[in-house]
């Protein structure tokens, strides 16, 4: 028996991932929704109605890769991934100098080395399909320097290089691998002074979910790899 499709998105709990999981349940796609707090994610299914039974709620700490193939192996017995999309993320807003080494381990880990995790778990079911989409949630920082982000700025930068060798790499597979580099995002992420005086023109987690869901649509020859988002009165 074919296994139903399914959609992963991490970092669920809120933010841009929170507003992906809502917008891809309720365009009908099966979401299986990660999160360090999956209290959170059950929230979501308040928003969608008769569409909450699209979204399935997942307790998953992507910085453990054991974790990740122990939740990847229960999963697989009734879905089939056919999109992973890489949102979960981490940043300290402080100097390089300022940073400790615990928070630079623990935004790497999640950042970037989780993201590389999830990668390399569903990588074989998609080759064996000939067929998948991986996405990742990057940020204008890629092409941009901002201070107060070193650490952030190095996962996010070190994950479009691997995305980069790594579509190349799997073309021959029908796999699509598409970057999103989102601008200032009215998020959880910024600190509270920050968002009291810029969120009236930054994005909304909504409008770049809406985007995302509109380039995973794309089923042709055409695929859109690399997409930047900026409000309209530029970064911050």
């Amino acid at each position: 028996m074919e296994h139903k499709k399914a959609v992963w998105i991490t970092g669920t709990s809120s933010g841009i991932g929170r507003a992906l999981a809502i917008e891809f349940a309720k365009n009908g796609e099966t979401v299986i929704a990660t999160s360090r707090n999956k209290s959170l994610i059950q929230n979501i299914k308040t928003d969608l109605g008769s569409k909450s039974k699209n979204v399935i709620p997942y307790e998953l700490d992507i910085r453990d890769y054991n974790s990740i193939w122990s939740f990847f192996s229960e999963v697989s017995k009734s879905f089939s991934i056919n999109c992973l999309i890489n949102n979960a993320g981490l940043s300290s807003f402080k100097p390089s100098y300022e940073d400790s080494v615990e928070e630079i381990k623990n935004i790497i880990e999640v950042n970037l080395l989780g993201a590389i995790y999830c990668i390399k778990t569903v990588l074989p079911s998609m080759f064996s399909r000939n067929d998948g989409t991986i996405i990742n949630i990057l940020s204008v920082v890629t092409q941009k320097l901002f201070t107060n982000s070193s650490t952030y700025s190095a996962s996010k930068n070190g994950l479009m290089a691997y995305s980069k060798v790594l579509r190349e790499e799997v073309r021959n597979k029908n796999i699509r691998v598409l970057n999103v580099y989102p601008g200032a995002t009215k998020t959880s992420i910024w600190p509270n002074h920050i968002l009291e005086k810029y969120s009236h023109r930054m994005m909304t987690p909504e409008e770049i979910a809406k985007v995302v869901f509109q380039i995973y649509s794309q089923k042709s020859n055409v695929v859109t790899e690399e997409i930047l988002l900026r409000p309209i009165q530029g970064d911050l």
